[in-house]
């Protein structure tokens, strides 16, 4: 991982975090509905994984979110 960007990985994290349990869904139930592990969910939300494009994608569309959205960071 590119510590450059961590902390912009940590704020992606948390929106999918904020958005997911908003929703009332366990990581379980996102991993579902992306077809993607639930462990990999976890580690995107807690940037311990770089999300690929693709993922965001997915994990906006399941959230039914806008994927800008992943990306408007609170200061």
């Amino acid at each position: 991982m590119n510590a450059k960007h961590y902390k912009t990985y940590i704020k992606i994290g948390l929106n999918i975090l904020h958005y997911r349990k908003e929703q009332g869904l366990t990581q379980e139930e996102l991993a579902e509905m992306t077809n993607y592990s639930r462990n990999h969910i976890q580690k995107i939300e807690t940037a311990a994984s770089v999300p690929s494009v693709d993922a965001l994608l997915d994990i906006a569309k399941a959230l039914d979110i806008p994927p800008c959205k992943l990306f408007e960071f609170k200061d």
